[in-house]
């Protein structure tokens, strides 16, 4: 599949994944979800890390056009499909790029005000604010039009964006996966 998805595409994709993860996660025991494995992410960090990113995503969307437009441009190429946006993302990943800064999610423990279903419900909330920021505020041709600034691949549009929350939030699916695996 190599077209560019529409905005209804990818708010069905994103809902979708999005959804796959909450119910994934749901499920985890509270020790695996805050277990915090050496020189990795415990699920609750990955989740935070999600989070954060998704919450920087949802101003793109919430601020009006023209602010956007101030701070990250107009584009001057068409966007990219989702498979070179995610093989983009990838051969950063691969070059060794991480997140850094804000996105780095802190040590997380279990207590009696930050537990799985706390940090789930702030999960939902994010995703749910950020689906109603583009349903709500961006044409499918404004997708196209502005640029935002993403910290490993750069400049990308605001339809490149979209792909790369439902890519990303797939990416740390899998880890969590593995994490639950005992990998």
């Amino acid at each position: 599949m190599n077209h560019r998805w529409n905005k209804v595409e990818i708010l069905v994709q994103s809902e979708k994944v999005f959804e796959e993860l909450t119910l994934y996660c749901s499920h985890i025991p509270e020790s695996t979800f805050f277990r915090q494995p050496t020189e990795k992410w415990s699920i609750a960090q990955n989740i935070h890390h999600l989070i954060i990113s998704t919450k920087t995503s949802t101003a793109a969307f919430a601020l009006p056009a023209f602010l956007v437009r101030l701070i990250g441009g107009k584009a001057n190429r068409p966007s990219w499909p989702y498979e070179k946006l995610v093989y983009t993302y990838k051969v950063k990943l691969d070059e060794g790029g991480k997140a850094r800064g804000r996105y780095v999610p802190p040590a997380i423990k279990a207590s009696r005000s930050v537990g799985r279903e706390r940090i789930i419900a702030d999960w939902r909330r994010a995703t749910g604010l950020y689906l109603k920021a583009i349903e709500r505020n961006r044409t499918d041709a404004q997708l196209d039009k502005y640029l935002v600034s993403h910290p490993l691949i750069g400049k990308i549009t605001l339809r490149e964006l979209c792909y790369f929350n439902i890519y990303h939030t797939q990416h740390h699916l899998t880890s969590i996966r593995y994490l639950c695996a005992g990998k």
